[in-house]
Parts: structure tokens; sequence; C-alpha cells
């Protein structure tokens, strides 16, 4: 480039800005991740519970539990966390020698805890199966207006 007075102008380096290195979430270090949006309903919690037991048999692990697990996590996400027109995530991973289940809903005020029902009683057992069924459970918060509760399995 010349400018005027044919003067050459040597041209001037673009810097390049460092690249940040991100940290990623618990799922990216799993050796195996499977996730999938589904719809806040009974057919979508139905979906969450064969999609699971397909998943984890392609990787070859025991999948009863699991899909146990993730039946009531995906029915409590369809019956209390629903919100019209937003959908639940279901995300499966595996990290050393534990399956994590996570159920992200849109409903953040809603925490469930688990209820002693009457015997008699036809629902509210959910998370009383989820406790018998897996090593350990949780519920963690946010970002707003989202939560996520999640199981772990022993493999």
């Amino acid at each position: 480039m010349r400018a005027p007075g044919n003067t050459l102008i040597p041209p001037t380096p673009t810097p390049t800005p460092p690249t940040p290195t991100p940290v990623p979430p618990l799922a990216e270090l799993a050796s195996r991740t499977y996730t999938v949006l589904l719809s806040p309903t009974p057919r979508g919690a139905r979906l969450a519970r064969l999609l699971t037991s397909a998943q984890l048999r392609s990787w070859e692990l025991p999948f009863e539990n699991a899909a146990h697990v993730v039946g009531e996590l995906a029915a409590n996400a369809a019956t209390h966390g629903r919100v019209q027109g937003r959908d639940f995530r279901l995300t499966l991973y595996v990290i050393d020698d534990a399956l994590r289940i996570e159920v992200t809903d849109t409903q953040g005020a809603r925490l469930p805890h688990p209820q002693h029902p009457l015997p008699t009683a036809t629902s509210g057992r959910g998370l009383l199966l989820v406790e018998a069924l897996s090593n350990r459970w949780g519920v963690t918060e946010g970002p707003p207006p989202r939560k996520t509760v999640w199981a772990e399995i022993d493999l």
C-alpha cells in the first residue's frame, strides 16, 4: 500500500486475542454423555425412560434401576415442573464408576422433597423410589428459573 507521495506503508499486524480456556461442566468430563430435550408430558416422561434403557444398553451398562429413576424424575418434571412451552432436559453421563442422571426443568421455585404418603395414597412415592434405587440424589438450583434433580448410581 502506498501513501500520498508514493511512500510505502507497512501493514499493521492484527493482534490475536488470547483464547480463553473454558472450565468444562461435569458432563463434559464424562467418558460417555447423552442429552435430550423432551416435552413435559406423560408421553415425554415415558420416552425419557425408554431412551435411557436404549442408551444404557448401547453403553453395555445395567439399565433397570436407572430406567426407574429416570421414569420417576421425568414424571415429576412433567407433573410438577411443567411450564407451558418449555421442555425438560434429560442428561445421562458416566464418570469413573458412576452413572449420573440429571433431569432439568424450568420450575426452580418448586424444589422436590420426599413425602411419606398414607398406604392408601396412589401417588407421592417417586422420590422414595429414587432414594432407594440410587446411591445419591439431590437438587441443584439455577440458573433461574431452572433446577436440576440428579441421582447417581454406582456401577
